[in-house]
């Protein structure tokens, strides 16, 4: 290996480092008590050989959620190219991005804070650039969904939708209900039984409202969950993540690279 090429390792070893760091940071002390000159100190580096990585805590925070983006790429991968109706991979999909949420909260709650202007607006454009191009595998898996669905006659054509468009519905339905579910107490004593079971219900009512095919009555709860129990172990090998995993079924949890 070569002079320029040795440094360069050294230069992504390093910046992993500071990423391993900040995540453990944020674990432990929580994430708006992450401190620039905290990650230096425990990596064992001067806090300007930090900042010769990441220009501010912004491009940091950007950086460490577009890591972590790229661990849900296998899983949607797996539910995009799974062999099952069109309909039932959008439901994968949902379940896929549960999964991560489920065994990674700590993940989902950064991207959160990410995504607010006092972050993303604050972030360098090259940190924003590489954010979205990371997260432009997912979009294309999904829309990939789609546009198969329009081709094979699931989705009718009197849709007027474009495929990157119908899919906003679904991902801001699932998104919401992940953002309810992470604010303590919010949705206690709201009399609607399991808001994962909800979510999946609702959008079988979405995925009816488009006339995605084939339709599916949501109303009886324990038609819900076979339909859930069925796509997770036929794409993932695993129980549903939001049912209770007191069976012999393995648990969403084995499922080793979605671990935290």
């Amino acid at each position: 290996m070569g002079t320029k090429e040795r440094r360069q390792r050294e230069l992504v070893d390093r910046e992993r480092l500071f990423l391993d760091k900040a995540q453990e940071l944020i674990q432990r002390d929580g994430l708006l008590n992450l401190q620039m000159s905290r990650i230096a100190e425990e990596s064992d580096y001067a806090i300007g050989t930090l900042y010769n990585h990441f220009a501010s805590k912004e491009d940091l925070l950007v950086a460490l959620a577009t890591r972590n983006c790229l661990s849900r790429v296998e899983l949607f991968e797996r539910a995009a190219r799974w062999t099952g109706p069109t309909r039932e991979r959008m439901l994968a999909v949902a379940l896929a991005d549960l999964m991560v949420i489920r065994t990674q909260p700590e993940h989902f709650r950064l991207a959160q804070f990410v995504w607010t202007d006092v972050i993303w607006g604050a972030a360098s454009e090259a940190s924003r650039r590489r954010a979205l191009e990371a997260s432009a595998p997912l979009s294309e898996l999904v829309d990939g969904i789609v546009v198969e669905a329009f081709r094979n006659g699931e989705l009718p054509a009197s849709v007027s939708l474009s495929p990157q468009a119908l899919t906003v519905g679904p991902w801001a339905m699932c998104l919401g209900m992940y953002n309810l579910l992470q604010q303590d107490g919010l949705l206690d004593h709201k009399g609607f039984g399991d808001p994962y079971r909800l979510l999946f219900k609702q959008l079988q009512y979405l995925l009816n409202g488009y006339g995605w095919r084939p339709l599916f009555d949501p109303v009886d709860d324990e038609a819900v969950d076979a339909l859930v129990v069925r796509v997770s172990e036929a794409v993932f090998g695993c129980r549903s993540p939001y049912l209770p995993q007191d069976n012999p079924s393995p648990s969403f949890k084995d499922v080793p690279h979605v671990q935290a």
